[in-house]
């Protein structure tokens, strides 16, 4: 991504329960100092998500890079900027299996 220009990047979530989630996602940048050059312009995790039993869905993420970023010396050697997200149940009595927990 050219920091100033706009991207557009998928996740995939999946429920593998037999009963509908509900949850929220947060997001994390890494490393953590580009963290404020990262702009969400359109994103999933701005509202409650509702996923169906087994459903699979791809969820959008609308962003750019400051173009700032490029004139900070202490992002010089930064070159690779990863984001993650976490998804977390967003109402009460249903739980998410951990993956590989029994």
């Amino acid at each position: 991504v050219v920091p100033g220009e706009t991207a557009l990047a998928f996740y995939k979530a999946k429920n593998p329960t037999d009963k509908p989630v509900i949850g929220i996602s947060t997001y994390n940048v890494v490393p953590f100092e580009a963290g404020q050059y990262f702009n969400k312009i359109q994103c999933f995790c701005f509202e409650e998500q509702r996923l169906n039993p087994q459903e699979e869905v791809d969820m959008p993420v609308f962003f750019y890079i400051d173009p700032e970023f490029a004139e900070d010396p202490k992002m010089a050697k930064v070159d690779l900027i990863t984001l993650s997200y976490t998804f977390f149940e967003a109402k009460e009595g249903q739980h998410l299996p951990l993956p590989g927990y029994q």
